[in-house]
């Protein structure tokens, strides 16, 4: 397969990881429903710490990735993993 392919992959790999994990923290950890504890985070600055612990999701892919030597989709994890990082400092700061 074509490197921008495998990284695009990987990217898409990591943002649906992101936003699974952090589905089940809300869904897991949350008496309310996902809606709500969405908007509670927003309201109360939150939203960079739920998004932070859909990330441990990525852990998971990039890892598995390398270990059967895709190392381009662990490289498209990684962007996806750091984009949601900049995404965290955006919300702190602004």
């Amino acid at each position: 397969m074509d490197i921008k392919k495998e990284l695009l992959t990987g990217f898409v790999v990591g943002i649906i990881a992101n936003i699974v994990g952090t589905l089940l923290y809300i869904l897991l950890f949350s008496d309310l429903g996902i809606v709500e504890t969405m908007e509670v985070a927003v309201q109360q600055g939150h939203l960079g710490s739920l998004l932070a612990l859909g990330a441990i999701l990525n852990l998971i892919a990039f890892f598995g990735f390398l270990k059967i030597r895709r190392d381009q989709r662990a490289k498209g994890v990684l962007i996806a993993t750091i984009l949601t990082a900049l995404i965290i400092v955006y919300y702190k700061i602004f």
